[in-house]
């Protein structure tokens, strides 16, 4: 058994070119939902379930954008506020300053494009004998922390090669996204994925997104010469390699996941984040409503 993961990989290092031009200039991350970036989302994802160090790999150009928002203490805005008698306006400001060990680097440019890249990226973060986990950063997860839901698993399956986290998705969907085949339904260990299948196809109806608790085991199958689909890296081939060398476990989220992999797809995800927690989610409806 590997240790526990205190340490997480979150990754936002493509082109997100179905945003331009607006990721031309900020990366896909750091849209807003509500009056914080979707990246400290899933930030605060793992601080809940208590992870200690995060490595976040960016583009070239989205590193000193992350730097700066987990790192910049901005003593001249806290100066202001407090002159105005509004230091309270500040303490959203002080939370992200206390959110566990950030470190922000760069995905190396020789590696393939594909999401298993800024994986391999962190490599050295990593330590032989732990196990670690994986976040994209345009999965959301309301409700509920994955991660904690990962490690609960993993001090339960301590032979788990990884666990990968799945939702439930209606029949009519299933053609959008990878679907899970079982290889044993009882004991929930995972056979493969299936991407994008026809829907009569479809193996089951569990669609896997970007929660996973890995192994070192996996980096190998992370090699370059093991490009897939559109010559891509997929982390998805590395976690079926892993298949062949141990029990790979599934579980569903106890939360409901919604991706910002799209603007469809994001303002779904904003809005029923503003109508569950903001204190103008009755204006919205009401404005919907006559809309």
């Amino acid at each position: 058994m590997y240790k526990k993961p205190t340490k997480a990989i979150i990754t936002d290092a493509g082109f997100a070119s179905r945003y331009l031009p607006i990721t031309k200039t900020i990366p896909k991350g750091m849209l807003p939902i509500g009056a914080k970036p979707i990246m400290q989302y899933v930030v605060e994802e793992c601080a809940e379930a208590g992870i200690e160090e995060i490595i976040i790999v960016a583009t070239k150009d989205g590193q000193p954008i992350y730097d700066d928002y987990f790192h910049n203490s901005v003593p001249h805005i806290e100066k202001q506020l407090a002159s105005q008698g509004k230091q309270d306006r500040f303490k959203p400001v002080k939370e992200v300053l206390n959110l566990p060990k950030i470190t922000v680097i760069t995905q190396n440019p020789d590696l393939p494009y594909g999401n298993g890249s800024p994986i391999a990226t962190a490599r050295e973060y990593i330590n032989d004998d732990e196990a670690f986990v994986v976040l994209y950063s345009d999965d959301v997860v309301f409700g509920s922390s994955d991660v904690r839901t990962l490690i609960d698993s993993y001090e339960s399956h301590p032979d788990a090669k990884a666990i990968i986290i799945s939702q439930e998705m209606p029949r009519e969907v299933l053609n959008k996204y990878g679907i899970i085949r079982l290889e044993d339904e009882e004991k929930k260990t995972l056979k493969n994925i299936v991407e994008k299948p026809a829907i009569e196809d479809a193996p089951s109806n569990l669609t896997s997104y970007g929660r996973y608790l890995l192994t070192p085991e996996v980096f190998p199958y992370l090699d370059p010469k093991n490009i897939g689909l559109d010559n891509e890296l997929w982390t998805v081939d590395a976690i079926t390699r892993l298949t062949a060398d141990g029990p790979v476990y599934v579980e569903k989220t106890r939360g409901e996941w919604m991706t910002t992999g799209d603007p469809k797809n994001y303002f779904m995800a904003h809005l029923k984040y503003v109508l569950d927690h903001e204190e103008y989610a009755d204006d919205t409806r009401e404005f919907i409503g006559k809309h």
